[in-house]
């Protein structure tokens, strides 16, 4: 069977769409078929080999979408590979990312069958300017500075070890996962 990889993205103001874009173009450029979509519009992912959500924390929690899209196609991520590229704290303060660590850790309880192959923090980004309703009339946040902590660096490291990963294993990715913290 050939390799054919999801990118499945939720996102509120935009930045986990540019990190689900980042990703999908790091895959094809290792010449890995990508196909790349909202998650709340994926009704099926039987066709696919593999998964990378890409989605923010808010209040520790997943994004709504991501969460039903895991309920919903558990019984095929429970068998492939699947990569978590996580949006969380929006300030470089380490006390944040930590927080975020346990706050995805928590999370990821509530699915005790997901076992992915790559999950990381990889930090977001914050714009009081795209901020919706309600949070746009919490004074708090409107004066908060609009701030950008996402790890490209990291971000791009992860991106090429899930490609050459899920290239050197093919669709047998079961057995080992992409070492994230090397």
């Amino acid at each position: 069977m050939d390799t054919n990889i999801l990118v499945a993205y939720a996102t509120r103001t935009g930045s986990s769409e540019e990190v689900a874009r980042s990703l999908a173009e790091a895959l094809r450029s290792h010449g890995l078929p990508v196909d790349l979509r909202r998650a709340a519009d994926v009704h099926s992912i039987d066709q696919f080999t593999a998964v990378a959500i890409c989605a923010a924390l808010y209040a520790g929690r997943l994004h709504k979408d991501v969460r039903r899209f895991l309920s919903e196609h558990r019984a095929v991520l429970a068998k492939i590979p699947v990569a978590l590229f996580v949006l969380g704290p929006v300030h470089s303060d380490e006390k944040e990312w930590a927080g975020a660590r346990q706050q995805l850790e928590k999370e990821l309880k509530r699915f005790p069958w997901l076992s992915p192959v790559l999950q990381e923090i990889v930090g977001g980004k914050f714009d009081p300017a795209r901020l919706g309703f309600p949070f746009n009339v919490l004074p708090a946040l409107r004066k908060m500075p609009a701030s950008d902590v996402r790890d490209w660096k990291l971000i791009q490291r992860l991106l090429n070890e899930m490609a050459v990963h899920l290239k050197s294993v093919g669709t047998t990715c079961e057995s080992e996962g992409v070492d994230s913290r090397s």
